[in-house]
């Protein structure tokens, strides 16, 4: 026991300097998840080229990757917010050197990722088509939307394997580990992306369903060496489920935390997808530009994403630890990355659209036409975006989920899908991309209150 405290004590994440501890903890995760960004982007790219029967490619394909992405954004917020759950419990319980805790967190957390990959496979194998069919796709749109879904759900273990094993290293700062994982999914998913969409070394020409098998494999090979880096390389927690036993008293806890990131996150399921309903109805072509921006978008977001999971385990310990100096040093710097990111992200949006969207070259003008303007309307909500994403994660942290799943109520049911829906009717799709920036305008002034409360009900009354 002695021994174990004494590791605690010194952990980095209670004495290292704290810009050097966010870096180090945070830069590993923004460099895997950008890869992941590139490799997504990539993934379109090639679907983007993928021909008819005619011939031609267009934008069928990428409408069908549209309209199988609100179920990919619910089987991972199955997967983000229990592992947010299974991250924020394990840490504190380390920050207060309570190692039994921690176990039980990571071997729950294990379960849970088992129960929900099972789910996920009866969605993949009776609810594919029905999905896709309700946002209004039809023909090559449906095609292929039902078996990118099919195989993505289908195989949906290895996102769950490589999730909650990443956690598991980044919940004890091992950050760099979760690099190699995540980068090893990514460079296999790119490398096998053009060898199964278009047929090549002597395989069948697949095409969607290429895309879908490059990434499951990828993410598969990721889980099997997240596995194995905690097996070799975490020595404060070692998952064993030999004779294990639910804990219901943590998995509670696990979900008392996580079940607002998972609310949240489907909710941005029910948003992609009434936003793809009314696009549907004004121009088919425009879902392919709204698949587009969120491919683009992941650029700037991925990185600010893995700031926060950097962040989450360095504010969640120095609660448990009681020092508030640190905790409001982190959030401060949290935010200034993110700001900068964003900024980022907001210039080139504004300066080089056409540039941009070319990438995604389906010999469909229509993309360009339409894509353009949306661009530069949506990238306003960069300018605000980056405070809201870094409370939300704050609130996370601390154990108020529920200030989360508030603000993202807010944003995307009671504020984003209503102006969305009217702005549709007013000016079609010269004004609908401002549901947007209005949104998040919205989101701003509800962080604001909640954050303020935060800071006087929980950090304030921390000691320095």
């Amino acid at each position: 026991m002695s021994e174990e405290m004494s590791t605690v004590k010194e952990n980095k994440m209670g004495v290292m300097p704290m810009n050097k501890l966010l870096i180090n903890m945070a830069l590993p995760m923004m460099i895997s998840m950008l890869v992941q960004a590139f490799y997504n982007i990539v993934d379109s790219i090639f679907v983007a080229r993928i021909e008819d029967s005619s011939g031609k490619a267009g934008t069928a394909a990428l409408s069908a990757l549209g309209m199988a992405f609100p179920f990919q954004m619910l089987l991972m917020a199955f997967a983000t917010g229990m592992c947010v759950g299974v991250n924020a419990i394990l840490s504190k319980a380390l920050g207060e050197r309570d190692g039994e805790t921690a176990q039980k967190a990571a071997n729950n957390g294990v379960f849970l990722s088992i129960c929900n990959y099972i789910l996920f496979l009866f969605v993949g194998i009776f609810l594919s088509r029905s999905l896709i069919a309700s946002q209004k796709g039809t023909g090559l749109t449906l095609e292929y939307g039902t078996q990118y879904l099919t195989i993505v759900c289908c195989g949906s273990i290895g996102i769950y394997a490589q999730f909650i094993f990443e956690r598991l290293l980044q919940s004890t700062g091992k950050t760099i580990f979760t690099m190699f994982t995540q980068m090893t999914g990514a460079v296999i998913n790119i490398i096998l992306d053009p060898i199964l969409i278009f047929g090549m070394f002597g395989l069948p020409e697949l095409k969607v369903a290429g895309a879908a098998l490059a990434t499951i494999i990828g993410q598969i090979c990721a889980g099997i060496l997240a596995f194995f880096l905690n097996r070799k390389y975490n020595e404060d927690v070692t998952v064993d489920l030999h004779g294990f036993r639910p804990d219901w008293g943590i998995i509670r806890r696990v979900y008392v935390v996580g079940l607002p990131s998972i609310i949240m996150q489907a909710i941005g399921s029910v948003m992609t997808f009434s936003m793809n309903r009314i696009l549907t109805g004004l121009n088919e072509a425009s879902v392919a530009v709204f698949t587009v921006y969120f491919k683009l978008q992941s650029i700037f977001f991925m990185p600010v994403f893995g700031l926060n999971n950097g962040m989450v385990p360095i504010l969640a310990f120095n609660y448990g630890a009681r020092k508030r100096g640190r905790m409001m040093k982190v959030i401060k710097l949290s935010m200034f990355y993110a700001f900068c990111l964003l900024l980022i992200g907001f210039a080139l949006f504004e300066l080089i659209p056409e540039t941009l969207l070319r990438i995604f070259d389906t010999g469909d003008a229509s993309l360009i036409e339409l894509g353009v303007p949306a661009l530069r309307i949506i990238a306003f909500h960069y300018l605000l975006a980056w405070f809201c994403i870094i409370g939300g994660t704050v609130f996370q942290a601390l154990g108020n989920g529920l200030y989360s799943l508030i603000v993202s109520v807010a944003r995307q049911l009671v504020v984003l899908i209503p102006v969305a829906y009217v702005l549709a009717k007013i000016g079609g799709l010269d004004l609908i991309w401002w549901c947007f920036p209005i949104a998040e305008l919205m989101s701003l002034c509800v962080t604001c209150f909640f954050l303020l409360r935060i800071y006087k009900n929980v950090i304030k009354p921390i000691p320095e």
